[in-house]
């Protein structure tokens, strides 16, 4: 699943930054379903400033995907979770997180992939506690938290943020525009949710990428080459 999370245009009004060569995804802003602030998160002076202070440190935040001690925590719901369910989207498969991203010296934005979740458990919030591999995260976890749909869903398992802002987990092309990505020939050969109409798909291995959606899913079943790219950008997301 190439799945879109933190900030955009819509959602926090800028990217994400890039600083000292470390992709920083700011999680998007809550009303509700939070007791997380961007201060207890470390990012107060960081979301002020790129926000021109339209969001501030006390301000709350829908911390998700939540990452600690090489586990994430992530939460679904809505349409999005049930195109994920309608998929049978579970233990075994692989969410590659990607947000919007600027360049604070040059203002250039564009997408990249920031993390990974590779899911171990997956179920309501009650079904997950009881797994005998349960973890409870460092922070309460929104999903957690308040009234969400019947189908709010936790993904649980190993997964990580990258620190380094690898140009391998760059998305889009070089110059942009920001919708067009550079991707690996066999994702137009296994499909991709979201993506069935051939105007989607460009010379040269480039793809139009929808401007909605949060869940882009691909089954790449047993097919050799596609593992092999999720491997290596799993161990890209890992590098120091």
């Amino acid at each position: 699943m190439f799945s879109r999370k933190g900030f955009d245009s819509s959602a926090g009004g800028v990217p994400s930054p890039i600083i000292g060569g470390r992709p920083i995804s700011l999680p998007i802003p809550a009303s509700a379903c939070s007791v997380t602030s961007y201060g207890d998160l470390g990012l107060g002076d960081l979301v002020e400033d790129v926000t021109r202070r339209k969001l501030h440190r006390g301000s709350l935040c829908h911390d998700d995907p939540l990452f600690a001690d090489g586990h994430c925590w992530f939460g679904q719901c809505g349409a999005a979770q049930g195109h994920l369910a309608n998929h049978g989207v579970g233990p075994g498969d692989t969410f590659v997180f990607f947000g919007l991203f600027g360049d604070r010296e040059t203002g250039e934005r564009h997408h990249r992939i920031f993390a990974y979740l590779r899911v171990e458990w997956a179920g309501s919030p009650g079904a997950v506690e009881r797994h005998l591999g349960w973890r409870e995260p460092r922070r309460p976890h929104p999903h957690f938290i308040g009234d969400w749909d019947r189908n709010n869903t936790i993904y649980f398992g190993s997964g990580q943020a990258a620190t380094l802002a690898s140009p391998r987990l760059r998305l889009t092309v070089a110059g942009g525009p920001l919708n067009v990505w550079a991707v690996p020939p066999w994702l137009r050969q296994r499909g991709l949710t979201y993506h069935r109409d051939p105007k989607h798909w460009l010379p040269g291995d480039r793809l139009l990428s929808a401007r909605r959606g949060q869940e882009f899913i691909c089954d790449i079943g047993r097919a050799r080459t596609p593992r092999e790219w999720l491997e290596q950008t799993i161990a890209e997301i890992e590098a120091e």
